[in-house]
């Protein structure tokens, strides 16, 4: 599917071409310790997991798996005007506010990772009656800007906060998990955190979609800064090892044509941040033009098949909390 080297056990050497100190990583899905090299793209070096089959970076830069390097990236990428504007755009989070409010329709909710807080501005600004919303992150800059719009905001590692007995009735993962040296830490966090019948809610992308299917190490989302590469297997074998989580939905969203359509000619490795700003501002603007609308229908019936199939760009799952002394499993 990717194009990969000769196959072989991974040897756990140094990669000197990393900015800082390479952080040796077992299997995020089943802490198993051994795994194959699928392939090398730059910097990246991508195993396959020998238990599990699970695909994830291994080594990764210590700058990557603490977060530092997102809080380095706020002012250049997240703050630029472009993609502010995309991401408060409207139009920006009709999936995720759908499937957030098909399973939570009320109560406290947490964004982990809420970037810019674009996705609860959103939330709280359709629905004032119906939510108290709180954001995290580790880009500081990221969290001005949110607090700045109105969001409450948490700063610091969401496995190290004091939440002070608070309870949630959702907390929302939005493009976060692939960022994680530890998913599983992050799951049993979210776990003691929600409310009984609380859910928790995560979208990553699939490594089993169209676009990867068709580009291979070409797509621009296997990348450094992505540590975990799911399919949706592995992504319920993480939740599975939560007991007291029990997987509600789970399932694939989201097409954009033009991700393939750019990097089928791609000649070089990584997409420049400025770039890819560009490809959210024109997205954007399609989603909002009036005289796109039948394309959007075709558009739709488009996604809806690649989802039928599981080839949709991302995987989206919901979980549960269940009571005090009834596991999911």
């Amino acid at each position: 599917m990717l194009g990969s080297p000769s196959p072989g056990h991974f040897s756990p050497t140094p990669v000197n071409d990393m900015s800082d100190v390479a952080v040796m990583r077992t299997c995020p899905v089943c802490e198993h310790g051994e795994a194959r090299l699928l392939f090398v793209k730059g910097d990246l070096r991508l195993v396959r997991c020998a238990r599990c089959g699970m695909i994830f970076a291994n080594p990764v830069s210590s700058d990557l798996a603490t977060g530092g390097f997102y809080d380095r990236l706020g002012a250049s990428f997240y703050l630029s005007p472009e993609k502010l504007a995309a991401d408060y755009a409207p139009v920006r989070f009709e999936r995720e506010l759908a499937l957030f409010r098909s399973f939570c329709l009320q109560g406290a909710v947490l964004d982990v990772g809420c970037s810019t807080g674009a996705f609860l501005y959103q939330l709280k600004t359709r629905f004032p009656e119906s939510y108290s919303v709180t954001g995290m992150d580790v880009s500081g800059g990221a969290l001005e800007h949110a607090r700045g719009r109105g969001i409450a905001t948490l700063p610091g590692h969401f496995l190290q906060q004091d939440f002070a007995g608070r309870r949630f009735d959702g907390i929302t993962f939005w493009a976060v998990l692939e960022h994680l040296a530890d998913p599983r830490r992050f799951l049993a966090r979210a776990a003691s955190l929600l409310a009984p019948g609380g859910c928790c809610f995560i979208l990553v992308p699939n490594m089993n979609s169209l676009a990867v299917r068709l580009l291979g190490w070409k797509y621009r989302y296997i990348m450094p800064d992505h540590l975990n590469y799911f399919t949706a297997a592995s992504l319920a074998r993480l939740a599975a090892g939560e007991p007291f989580l029990k997987r509600t939905a789970l399932r694939t969203c989201h097409f954009n044509p033009l991700v393939i359509l750019q990097d089928w000619r791609r000649p070089h490795e990584r997409v420049a941040d400025e770039e890819r700003v560009q490809l959210l501002k024109r997205t954007t603007a399609y989603k909002q033009n009036p005289w796109l609308r039948p394309l959007k229908v075709c558009y739709r019936c488009a996604e809806r098949c690649l989802a039928a199939f599981g080839r949709a760009d991302n995987l989206v799952m919901v979980l549960r909390k269940q009571p005090a002394g009834h596991p999911a499993n």
